[in-house]
């Protein structure tokens, strides 16, 4: 007779229970986030490697300490998806001021009120928005200031600007 992985953990034999298809799925989510942060969607060259506002590029304009922030997931996308029109912050989603699914306005509405609105590095799919968002609040968005543990965290490993930021 067989007996399933999940009975044997259970009766002490040493087997590990079968990985959490939920969390295995969230923590997917967070991963493929953090690489849409630091590559497609080069919010690190705004609001720096760790999210803090220390930009990477000294051409881009200031971006926001999400460390500091409260934003909330629907927040976020909102902002990620719209951008801040006269701050800098791009939108990400391609059709954002073609119609009025931004604030109810165009880019017409967006000049006639003097606000610019820069082009983003990259458009974003809606499921690539979500991934940023997830990503951002499990591991930047009020997060206060980064560590070693944190920057660990944050690239997933023990990356070479954890050393030399945050030298035992």
């Amino acid at each position: 007779m067989m007996v399933g992985a999940g009975l044997l953990a259970g009766v002490g034999l040493g087997m590990p229970p079968a990985p959490d298809p939920v969390v295995s799925a969230q923590t997917d989510t967070v991963a493929a986030g953090g690489r849409l942060y630091r590559g497609k969607g080069d919010c690190q060259a705004c609001h720096g490697w760790a999210g803090d506002g220390r930009k990477m590029n000294l051409q881009m304009p200031d971006g926001a300490n999400l460390r500091a922030s409260t934003l909330t997931r629907e927040q976020l996308v909102f902002v990620i998806k719209c951008g801040l029109p006269g701050r800098y912050m791009p939108a990400y989603d391609r059709r954002a001021y073609v119609d009025d699914r931004c604030l109810g306005r165009t880019r017409a509405d967006l000049d006639r009120m003097g606000l610019q609105l820069f082009d983003p590095p990259a458009t974003l799919q809606n499921r690539e928005v979500e991934r940023l968002a997830d990503f951002l609040l499990a591991k930047v968005v009020g997060q206060g200031p980064m560590d070693r543990q944190k920057c660990i965290d944050f690239w997933g490993e023990e990356a070479r600007v954890c050393r030399t930021e945050f030298p035992d």
